[in-house]
């Protein structure tokens, strides 16, 4: 008597560019390979055109909601930066993925979460994130409290290293580049010259 055979992992292909001028097929061919590879049927493609800084993403978003409705066993991205605008952002991505049952695949950083040393790796990259943004308000704190001890202004002097480290925490959580001058009151041509690094960085990654 045969055995019935297990039907392949369904997949889903996430892919976006930045730029209009860009083209997402190089991301789209590779990945297809590496699920043809692996025995994973595609069955739905996401592909969308957006900044890496972008908080509209309506691409990622329809993704987001068809794993939810369990369309696909597993998610796969080219690259990390792909998908979140930090690293706080993809461990939170993973998190919702694993409460509905689906793995992540990122080619770049050869994870895989449908393996143990996969899901270990992430869960320790959430740990990282998490120790960088304490960090990152620990140095903020001590560097107002410096200057306030030295009876300086928080404001619209030369930055310091503690106002970057500020405005570039704030934009890692998605705050716009006004409202970040108004939280810290710091000038906005250093809010938006310093969030626009930021971005660059976590586009590029």
């Amino acid at each position: 008597m045969d055995c019935p055979k297990t039907p392949p992992r369904r997949a889903a292909i996430y892919a976006r560019v930045s730029t209009g001028e860009q083209t997402p097929e190089n991301q789209l061919i590779r990945l297809r390979e590496v699920a043809e590879r692996a025995g994973w049927a595609v069955v739905c493609e996401y592909v969308e055109t957006a900044s890496g800084a972008s908080r509209a993403r309506p691409g990622l978003d329809a993704m987001m909601k068809d794993a939810a409705r369990r369309r696909f066993d597993v998610v796969m991205a080219w690259d990390v930066s792909r998908l979140g605008r930090s690293l706080r952002d993809l461990v939170d991505l993973f998190e919702t993925l694993r409460s509905v049952g689906c793995d992540l695949f990122l080619e770049q950083q050869a994870l895989d979460t449908s393996t143990p040393a996969g899901r270990a790796l992430l869960q320790m990259s959430g740990v990282f994130a998490e120790f960088e943004r304490a960090m990152i308000v620990e140095r903020t704190k001590a560097g107002m409290a410096r200057a306030r001890a030295r009876g300086k202004q928080i404001g619209r002097a030369p930055a310091s290293d503690a106002l970057i480290d500020a405005i570039r925490a704030l934009r890692a959580d998605g705050m716009g580049m006004d409202r970040i001058a108004r939280n810290l009151k710091c000038g906005k041509g250093l809010s938006q010259r310093v969030c626009q690094e930021f971005d660059k960085e976590m586009e590029h990654g």
